[in-house]
């Protein structure tokens, strides 16, 4: 099966919530093909729920930013921990050649800064053991207490211009690394984590 590596990159999709389909993807990224499945609102529960329409996409690519709605529903970190690592481990096994790039959880009030840095440390550890790349956010959007840069925002959680221009300057090299990877042919066995926490 050719996932369309020999001409152009192939499909990039692009899952998340209202951060991602708040994008002009297409027009800052020429060249590329992109399905933004970006939906407002939406928690790591609703990604989950329609890994169906990423898998049914068969992208070559995909780039995934979720959880910052879960912490406004009092979700705890293990909960948004535990879907994207399902939403992870499912992609693998359904799209065992898929690239993927896991975004770290975007800053927002500072408030939220020591959930968000705990979930970001896990799915940090978590990526390699799927293949995945990862992408720290964290140097580029958030101020030394762990708030979202005001540069970048206009509400402490969603993105202005000037705020996507900063993540579209991390997201542009993270793709390349994450297309660098070697695709998975096999199945992945988990690692035996023992009690390590």
């Amino acid at each position: 099966m050719s996932d369309g590596w020999g001409s152009g990159h192939g499909t990039l999709v692009l899952v998340g919530d209202s951060l991602t389909q708040g994008g002009d993807w297409e027009a800052w990224m020429p060249g590329e093909e992109i399905l933004n499945l970006g939906v407002a609102g939406d928690t790591s529960d609703d990604v989950v729920a329609r890994l169906n329409d990423v898998v049914e996409a068969r992208p070559a690519l995909v780039a995934l930013l979720i959880g910052t709605n879960d912490l406004a529903w009092r979700r705890s970190v293990e909960h948004v921990v535990r879907n994207v690592e399902t939403i992870l481990v499912t992609l693998r096994k359904e799209l065992p050649e898929v690239r993927i790039l896991v975004q770290s959880v975007m800053p927002r009030g500072h408030e939220f800064a020591d959930q968000i840095r705990d979930i970001n440390r896990h799915l940090w550890q978590f990526a390699p053991t799927v293949h995945a790349a990862w992408l720290d956010l964290w140097p580029a959007m958030a101020l030394e207490d762990g708030e979202l840069n005001p540069a970048y925002t206009d509400d402490r959680l969603h993105l202005n211009p000037e705020g996507y221009r900063a993540w579209l300057a991390e997201l542009v090299p993270g793709l390349e690394r994450a297309r660098q990877l070697p695709p998975s042919s096999r199945a992945i066995q988990l690692p035996d984590l023992g009690g390590a926490a």
